[in-house]
């Protein structure tokens, strides 16, 4: 087949998915490769807010089908973001395809084909095809629940949905960086969240560790974060950022509530970075197999008092660097026996997760707080977010 006869195929595709109604992205992508690349059956699977499981997007009634994360050929696929190939009898074969948004995983399509020939032959495409339809997904939950809903392994509470649709997204990467965040419980996660924004030459970060339960807890986190994005987009700098979020705190809460808040910006040409603790949030740094706990200058979380001023701290990554933070109910979570998990256990945890990719990573230390405090449900909010610094060339 030629290159023409290829581009062709392709384009016409990537036509049919950007003119499908919203909910049909499903419907319109099997439609796609089932006729023009002689698929025998296709399905597209999302990631649940745990990171637990991938999800079939249904399409007719009934519970959708639900794989492992762990385990699965799907799952595969997914954590190593390449395309996996699963052989079936008969000559079946079903090719796994990432479906990710610049650096955004969300979840797996899944091809079956009559041979490995023709699988082969055609995985480029259908990668690219994987690709279209995780944009098309994005721009789709605009206006549909759809796929929100297929994330979904159990009823999410008020405040975690107010907690998810805050999010920027769960992971997201670019030359120069790689990140990934992760929030537990996912189906009932309270004050703690995330938040980044990347410009040509800057990175900023917000780790927030809040305060409180339920929609209280949300609701303070919602004001701050918006706050802060208020303020960012203004193009202030990140001491400014956080001194107009913590006046808006405490004109509306008047230091009855306050939010801890770790900010970051980061100069993607030289790796500069500034910091403002405003919090509890903790940052520890992997370098060459060394794990240290990055010491910096407290102040005052956001909304205590009036007017507060906030100073930024610089330091410098360097190529190879990954930067974790934690929320307190990961360094702070208590065992059974009453011991905190603490630095120490931190520190293990980063290092034996030193060959996985940065959105893998929080997941994993989450996996191993949890057998440190004895179950699989904790009693406050646990955030972990990695930052891998590659550095610009």
């Amino acid at each position: 087949m030629g290159v023409s006869d290829i581009e062709n195929r392709l384009a016409a595709a990537e036509r049919a998915l950007r003119t499908a109604a919203p909910h049909q992205l499903v419907d319109t992508v099997r439609r796609v490769v089932c006729g023009a690349y002689a698929a025998k059956a296709v399905d597209v699977l999302m990631a649940d807010y745990g990171l637990t499981a991938l999800r079939s997007v249904p399409v007719t009634a009934g519970p959708p089908k639900s794989l492992p994360m762990h385990g699965s050929p799907a799952g595969r696929a997914f954590g190593a973001q390449e395309p996996f190939v699963e052989r079936h009898g008969g000559g079946l074969v079903r090719v796994h395809l990432p479906v990710t948004v610049r650096g955004d995983r969300l979840g797996v399509l899944s091809v079956t084909m009559d041979s490995a020939d023709r699988a082969e032959e055609c995985r480029a495409e259908l990668a690219e095809i994987a690709e279209v339809l995780g944009h098309e997904m994005i721009v789709a939950e605009r206006d549909t629940d759809v796929y929100l809903q297929a994330r979904r392994t159990d009823r999410l509470t008020l405040a975690a949905e107010m907690q998810w649709q805050l999010l920027p997204g769960r992971s997201c990467a670019r030359p120069e960086y790689a990140l990934g965040g992760q929030l537990e419980p996912a189906y009932a996660v309270f004050g703690d969240n995330f938040d980044w924004s990347a410009s040509a030459d800057r990175l900023m970060l917000y780790i927030t560790n809040g305060m409180g339960e339920g929609i209280e807890a949300s609701l303070l986190t919602t004001l701050g974060i918006n706050a802060l994005r208020n303020a960012r987009r203004a193009g202030l700098s990140i001491a400014d950022q956080a001194a107009l979020a913590d006046q808006a705190v405490h004109a509306h809460y008047r230091g009855r509530a306050h939010l801890s808040v770790l900010l970051l910006d980061v100069d993607l040409s030289t790796g500069r970075l500034q910091v403002v603790d405003a919090g509890s949030p903790r940052m520890l740094r992997l370098r060459e197999r060394n794990v240290t706990s990055v010491d910096l200058e407290a102040q005052l979380p956001l909304g205590m008092f009036e007017e507060t001023d906030y100073v930024a701290q610089e330091f410098h990554v360097e190529p190879g660097d990954r930067l974790v933070f934690v929320s307190d109910g990961v360094h702070g979570v208590a065992a059974p026996g009453g011991e905190t998990y603490g630095e120490r256990a931190l520190a293990r945890a980063i290092t034996s997760t030193s060959l996985l990719p940065a959105p893998e990573v929080p997941g994993a230390v989450l996996r191993e707080l949890s057998g440190h405090r004895g179950s699989a449900v904790p009693d406050d909010d646990a955030l972990v977010v990695c930052l891998d610094w590659f550095g610009r060339t």
